[in-house]
């Protein structure tokens, strides 16, 4: 496979507030520092909500291709997420990403095929293979 770049833009607009826009894409998302650190400003998208944003939605888009490509049926998948944003040796890092994927299925007899195809997507998953952060999975399939 070829190399394939991903084009993010970052202008800083003031105080601890920017603006991320791409070429590629329509939308632009307000950043700022979230609340925890000095000047942080609430209810506005964080570097790390997109890191944890980032992993989930790469788990949701590999588990959507395996779900495919297995010709699994289901009827609903929604996934939550926790990024754990600990100090460590003087240095913040995301030391754990934690995914909670439900998935409701059309036949209970997908079940355990199911949950193989949902470990199988986060070991897949490459934004979980970028990073050193632990990536647990808590699944529930109904």
């Amino acid at each position: 496979m070829d190399a394939h770049y991903y084009n993010v833009d970052l202008v800083w607009k003031k105080n601890r507030l920017g603006e991320l826009s791409s070429i590629e894409l329509t939308d632009k998302i307000e950043v700022a520092t979230p609340p925890p650190f000095a000047k942080g400003i609430e209810k506005l998208w964080s570097p790390e909500h997109l890191f944890t944003a980032s992993v989930n939605s790469c788990y949701m888009t590999t588990f959507l291709a395996i779900a495919e490509n297995s010709k699994l049926e289901f009827i609903t998948f929604e996934c939550s997420a926790s990024g754990k944003l600990e100090q460590i040796e003087g240095k913040y890092a995301i030391t754990e990403i934690a995914l909670k994927p439900i998935l409701k299925l059309v036949s209970d007899k997908d079940k355990e095929r199911a949950e193989r195809i949902l470990q199988k997507s986060e070991a897949a998953c490459l934004i979980s293979n970028s990073i050193k952060s632990k990536v647990s999975l808590q699944t529930t399939i109904v």
